[in-house]
């Protein structure tokens, strides 16, 4: 059929399917059969009773259209009300519980059939809405909002499947939804993601100049745009939170309307040139404080002062948000456990930076990608787990280890090319071979997907100083420094820097960095060599044989032969064992 020249009218869509009919009728199937046929004829008689017409069926579906939205969601409400009734006389592992969109759209008509986007789009709200539940697109609620005497609750912009823009949706609070959830789904309305979630609330302006109004607004969208770049991150949309921005709210209510586990919330006060910016994240199920902060800065460009207080937030708030949710999937049974928890709990601990925890790392993400093969952060997170590991010299073959590294992160570009720890640690692989200018390109990038990915910058200024380019070295790792992640790879970060001010020459602004990585992180090796070199070049001879001693009692022994030809593609190779020939390190 010419879909050009097929007929098409704008029609209330309404969709519904059964919640879990496939588990329900591998349990049982004769039953559910039975319950779906009784159940089936209640709906068909709603609908005709509220002037719809029944089109496409399949199975447990239903598709119908209505010459109006208020009688679609007059109809809604009256199915998950009837259904909710005809549930309570069967055993609760026999009812079925549907869900139920409605959009107002343009449909293409082919006999008694119904297609086209508008029928697409209702199918997938109806997949957003809780079993016994409704959820309307925004042109539906535009046109019930003001006539029926209903609670909706914004759900806020969406991203679903095979449509480009995000979509408005909103949730019917009706009495059916909390019948079919129990008492704990009546008291939250909207279902958790499989993901951890996030609203930002509007940050309150407490100083007496309404004019700072607009940079309250400012910082709050700034930071709700980056976290939305951390894709492993279900947030809520800015046109939801904004609507809390006039009036008081209790962060467990928040997060009860817009379905999410944790809330950010802050202010801004400006006073004399100067400006204090507070936050806090609250994980609202429990009422429990996660992270807070505050932020003291001179008010001279107020522009670089909001970026520079959104990437040190999120950049604060990633690690812990990670750490939360590996507490989470650490307290649940093993078996329990989907991709997501293995990838969370094998993150906890990398960040532990241990051999064996490495390595358990390692096996719980090779766990994740058997059970979901497409998942790109597992096999990411795997290529920096095997990448680390090789480093450490924990790999039996160390440029093996670079070469499977180097291909768990291509695999993971090849399903997401915007994961910036694919990224990263693919440009490291490349910088570690010495193809300088490739690996650039990869670590840069990294930071475009991730502004405040703390440890990729960390690793542009390694890449920048093995090129050569040391100034740009020094100042990259100095704002991963001055971002503070609370994470165990901290000792990198001043290790990096340190070694970006050995590399330009300036020994003593590198000494205190150098001996601060030592001790963040006693068993690598590659800390006590930059540091030894650095004793070597200030004729600190008694500091520099003391960590040769301790150097190769957790490393291969100390040579100066083997160190120049492992750091021969790198431009600091030269003033790095000059230092260590001056700490009289061996040939």
């Amino acid at each position: 059929m010419d879909l050009e020249r097929a007929e098409r009218r704008l029609a209330a869509i309404f969709a519904a399917d059964v919640a879990g009919y496939a588990r329900l009728t591998h349990n049982d199937e004769a039953a559910t059969l039975r319950t779906l046929a009784n159940h089936r004829s209640l709906m068909d008689g709603l609908i005709n009773e509220h002037r719809g017409r029944i089109a496409n069926t399949a199975g447990d579906s239903v598709l119908a259209e209505f010459g109006s939205a208020v009688d679609a969601v007059r109809c809604a409400v009256a199915v998950q009300e009837r259904l909710a009734d005809a549930n309570r006389v069967l055993p609760e592992e026999k009812r079925l519980h549907f869900r139920i969109g409605v959009h107002v759209g343009d449909a293409v008509l082919r006999g008694d059939d119904l297609l086209g986007d508008g029928v697409n789009l209702a199918a997938r709200l109806q997949g957003l809405a809780e079993p016994g539940g409704i959820c309307l697109s925004g042109l539906a609620y535009d046109y019930v909002r003001k006539v029926l005497p209903l609670r909706f609750s914004d759900l806020g912009y969406r991203e679903v499947k095979n449509f480009d823009e995000p979509v408005r949706a909103y949730a019917v609070a009706s009495a059916a939804a909390a019948v079919a959830t129990g008492e704990a789904g009546a008291q939250r309305l909207l279902p958790l993601p499989d993901r951890p979630s996030i609203a930002v609330l509007p940050f309150a302006n407490l100083s007496r100049d309404q004019d700072q109004d607009f940079f309250a607004e400012g910082v709050t969208e700034d930071i709700i745009t980056a976290l939305s770049r951390l894709r492993w991150l279900f947030v809520i949309a800015r046109n939801s939170t904004f609507s809390y921005r006039s009036r008081s709210a209790d962060v467990r209510q928040v997060a009860r309307d817009l379905g999410v586990r944790y809330v950010l919330e802050g202010s801004v006060r400006t006073a004399a040139g100067r400006i204090r910016i507070t936050g806090q994240l609250i994980d609202a199920e429990t009422g429990k404080q996660i992270w807070a902060e505050k932020y003291d800065r001179d008010l001279q460009d107020i522009f670089a002062v909001q970026d520079e207080i959104t990437e040190n937030v999120i950049a604060a708030i990633e690690p812990h948000l990670y750490a939360e949710e590996g507490f989470r999937a650490e307290n649940k049974p093993p078996g329990s456990i989907d991709a997501w928890g293995l990838v969370v709990r094998a993150m906890t601990l990398i960040n532990r930076v241990g051999r064996s925890q490495n390595e358990e790392a390692q096996a719980l993400l090779g766990e994740a990608i058997r059970l979901e093969p497409g998942y790109s952060r597992a096999h990411a997170l795997l290529g920096w787990a095997v990448w680390w590991a090789a480093l450490c010299y924990w790999w039996p073959d160390t440029q093996e280890g670079y070469a499977r590294a180097a291909r768990h992160a291509a695999d993971a570009l090849a399903l997401d090319a915007n994961d910036p720890w694919a990224r990263m640690t693919f440009g490291l692989c490349l910088s570690t071979a010495g193809h300088h200018d490739r690996a650039l390109i990869e670590l840069r990038t990294a930071l475009k997907l991730n502004p405040s990915f703390a440890l990729g910058r960390t690793a542009l200024g390694w890449g920048l100083l093995r090129a050569g380019h040391f100034d740009d070295a020094i100042d990259e790792t100095g704002k991963a420094l001055r971002m503070s992640p609370l994470d165990s790879f901290a000792g990198i970060y001043t290790a990096i820097h340190g070694l970006a001010l050995l590399a330009a020459r300036r020994f003593e602004d590198a000494l205190p960095f150098l001996r601060s990585s030592v001790a963040a992180f006693v068993a690598y090796s590659g800390h006590y060599n930059t540091l030894i070199s650095c004793c070597g070049h200030l004729g600190l001879m008694d500091e520099a044989q003391e960590f040769i001693a301790v150097r190769n009692r957790v490393g291969p022994p100390l040579r100066l032969s083997v160190l120049r030809r492992n750091l021969s593609r790198f431009a600091h190779c030269e003033v790095f064992v000059e230092g260590l020939k001056k700490a009289g390190v061996p040939e």
